[in-house]
């Protein structure tokens, strides 16, 4: 089993989108962040679950899909760092997803 690790940009993307969700419904934000914290929590068992993310086309670096949004994680040999909780919609190549090449 691996351990998984949220990144302060992670945090920061979950925060983000709770309370833009519940601008509408404080109900769906707390389902939504509940949706992604179980997905991520299948990664412990099985971190090759997600695909890899095309735009980065690196076998470290997956993603989960939650409804809109894209659970990007880099796989390392005994953990899962999770890097960002991005929109689908928007443009990743903006991003910069830090990640440490080992």
């Amino acid at each position: 089993m691996v351990k998984i690790i949220w990144t302060e940009r992670s945090l920061s993307d979950m925060r983000d989108i709770a309370e833009f969700i519940a601008k509408d419904s404080e109900k769906y934000a707390k389902l939504t962040i509940e949706k992604i914290i179980d997905q991520v929590s299948i990664l412990e068992k099985q971190p090759f679950i997600g695909r890899i993310v095309p735009e980065l086309n690196d076998k470290r670096i997956r993603e989960l899909i939650v409804g809109y949004y894209r659970i990007i994680y880099e796989n390392k040999e005994f953990s899962i760092n999770i890097l960002t909780v991005h929109h689908s919609k928007r443009d990743l190549n903006k991003r910069n997803l830090n990640t440490n090449k080992d």
